[in-house]
């Protein structure tokens, strides 16, 4: 399989409540009949790395060959009523540090929050890839 693609996702959980990777995993697992993401960044910045990048995915509707998934834990608001940007500065570092990697090891390599792909409507990662892709920071 070729990797073209790469995917920020948030969890869609709670600001500052460490949500295991296993229960993300979990939740995917139920409903998609298998894990969603290659990599799950807890708050602490962990990377726990769920899939190899020669396994498909399941977090991009129609379009999760040759694209990698790494997710952040967090992305709402305390109270779940609004989306955001509630990565953590250990969480920012490590994904920065998964981008630069996999652009590394995938020349042309096209990051995308989950928000960006067409047809999308959900404010996943919570943050605008784009815009930190063009200020350096991703």
């Amino acid at each position: 399989m070729t990797i073209k693609y790469l995917t920020i996702h948030c969890a869609a959980t709670p600001e500052g409540r460490d949500v295991k990777a296993d229960t993300i995993a979990q939740w995917d697992i139920a409903k998609f009949g298998q894990e969603s993401y290659h990599h799950i960044v807890a708050l602490d910045g962990h990377d726990h790395v769920r899939m190899p990048d020669t396994k498909r995915g399941a977090h991009v509707a129609k379009n999760n060959t040759g694209n990698l998934g790494v997710c952040y834990v967090g992305g709402m608001d305390k109270g779940m009523k609004a989306p955001k940007d509630t990565r953590t500065e250990a969480q920012k570092i490590t994904l920065q540090a998964i981008v630069a990697a996999y652009r590394e090891r995938y020349p042309g390599l096209i990051v995308r929050g989950h928000n960006e792909w067409p047809g999308v409507a959900k404010a996943c990662p919570s943050f605008s890839v784009k815009a930190e892709i063009a200020a350096g920071l991703l």
